[in-house]
């Protein structure tokens, strides 16, 4: 375990696994039939290098774009199910889906592609969005970034390359490690270890023949100073890997360990950056963490694989499509890697941290047929009319989302002395109720920008509300959320206990 935050930028996918028998072909052509016996889901692509880095104790961001469909929920899930802190650049097109079929003996039978897997603007099917404050933030503070690109945009988006490229400019051999994708862009300078497998770097330099050690340490000399990396690193599967560096007189070739087991390689490139970020976010020199690297995905091949990647709170990986258990039980205010601000929020937008972990558990609720609440306000002293208040919106549903507003907003709805508590206090009591799962700060006078990222089934009114018109009226009728006003406790107010504790410290 480490306390070194690790940032993982990429392009995240949801891969299902269905297995089942093979006892008959089809009568119609000459194909095996599968019956299925069970399926699970787990995350993949920068989301699966991620999930490992965080199982290893590491608080660990992702910092990658989910679409609004039904897979990007369930892939918000699982990455909260692991443990990972999300922040969503958000994609205008569909999550990208890998469903393999096999048999229940391991026997691959066909893998099936959706969301457009090799195809559109790099890679892609959908333009990607710009980077958050969250996103910049969390290249800033970062012990240690892991660039995993799949080729389908993350990489390329302009903002996400500027802001490593500040990263970069600002710490010399800053712990930035780059795995390229052959329909993503060139890694930004300044890197200090780009990973590309022996294929991946023989298409990087077509113009260099050959496939002995010799030719391979060209290309990945060419590479380095091609792209301003310190160390390009080429991996080789059961070869190991070959390492050149600004700090080695010859390139240095690392020996895989001999390990028995299984030999799916699906995962491997996953298993290897991770690693090696994570020991260059512990202060590793480059060639400690390509070492580590190349046992840790040794013995993670010769285990299966990722087929055997189980999250940490349930062994089949069903723990997101169930009620909220495990690291998406409980309110959460940000995660133990957010930089300090974090609970804040500008003007108009919600703390994506808070966000994330929100929508992770309103998705998890979501898809085991549950329905979702949230309720929101102020909350500066919290007293029993709230708790009571609260309690009777978590029975309504399944989870309870509260929204709060931050400082600058509770000022201009309140006056310039309030609030008495800062929005990162009220959010951690809040989030100490045990009736509340997730805990969101928002800038907005009223909560209608937040509740478009949301959308609850249910959204709960204090009884003082009753009559009054909503401003976010319109926006829950657009996705048929059902508006519910909860009983006013008489004799409970923030305002009158302000104005009695003035009163007795006058007296």
């Amino acid at each position: 375990m480490s306390d070194a935050p690790l940032v993982v930028i990429g392009d995240a996918l949801l891969d299902r696994d269905v297995e089942g028998t093979v006892e008959r072909l089809a009568p119609d052509a000459p194909v095996p039939v599968l019956d299925e016996q069970h399926a699970r889901m787990r995350p993949g692509g920068a989301a699966l290098a991620a999930a490992l880095a965080a199982a290893e104790g590491r608080p660990v961001t992702l910092v990658t774009a989910l679409a609004s469909d039904n897979p990007g929920r369930e892939l918000a899930a699982l990455i909260a199910a692991a443990g990972v802190e999300l922040v969503d650049l958000g994609l205008d097109g569909p999550t990208p889906e890998k469903v393999r079929l096999r048999t229940v003996a391991g026997q691959p039978l066909l893998r099936l592609d959706r969301g457009g897997l090799g195809s559109g603007r790099a890679g892609g099917t959908g333009s990607i969005g710009r980077a958050t404050a969250a996103a910049r933030a969390a290249i800033g503070w970062a012990s240690a970034l892991l660039v995993a690109d799949y080729g389908r945009g993350v990489a390329a988006e302009a903002s996400i390359r500027a802001a490593l490229a500040e990263r970069a400019a600002a710490d010399e051999h800053a712990p930035i490690a780059w795995d390229p994708h052959p329909r993503g862009p060139a890694p930004t300078p300044g890197v200090l270890l780009a990973t590309p497998n022996e294929r991946e770097a023989a298409a990087f330099v077509p113009e260099l023949a050959g496939n002995g050690l010799p030719a391979i340490a060209e290309r990945a000399a060419t590479l380095r100073q091609r792209w301003g990396a310190a160390h390009v690193c080429v991996t080789r599967g059961r070869d190991g890997a070959l390492l050149v560096g600004d700090d080695l007189a010859h390139p240095l070739a690392i020996p895989a360990p001999e390990v028995g087991g299984g030999a799916d390689p699906c995962g491997a490139g996953d298993r290897f950056s991770a690693t090696a970020a994570a020991l260059l976010a512990d202060g590793a020199r480059c060639d400690e963490a390509v070492a580590g690297a190349v046992e840790a995905a040794s013995r993670f091949v010769a285990a299966g694989g990722a087929a055997s990647f189980r999250l940490p709170a349930d062994a089949d990986l069903r723990a997101a499509t169930s009620p909220p258990v495990g690291p998406v039980t409980g309110a959460a205010v940000g995660h133990a890697s957010a930089p300090p601000s974090s609970t804040g929020s500008a003007a108009g937008a919600p703390a994506v941290a808070d966000l994330a972990h929100a929508q992770a558990v309103l998705a998890a609720t979501r898809a085991c047929g549950g329905t979702t609440v949230a309720t929101g306000g102020c909350f500066d002293l919290l007293h029993a009319g709230h708790v009571r208040t609260l309690e009777a919106a978590r029975a309504l549903g399944d989870c309870l989302v509260v929204g709060i507003n931050d400082d600058a907003s509770v000022r201009r709805l309140k006056g310039p002395n309030r609030p008495l508590v800062p929005a990162r206090d009220r959010a951690a009591v809040l989030a100490a109720l045990t009736c509340v799962d997730a805990v969101v700060v928002f800038g907005e006078d009223t909560p209608a920008a937040l509740l478009e990222r949301l959308r609850p089934d249910i959204w709960a009114k204090g009884g003082d509300y009753a009559g009054a018109p909503l401003p976010e009226a319109d926006g829950l009728a657009r996705w048929g959320a059902q508006v519910v006003v909860l009983p006013h406790h008489a004799g409970h107010s923030t305002t009158r206990l302000i104005e009695e504790a003035a009163n007795r410290a006058a007296s």
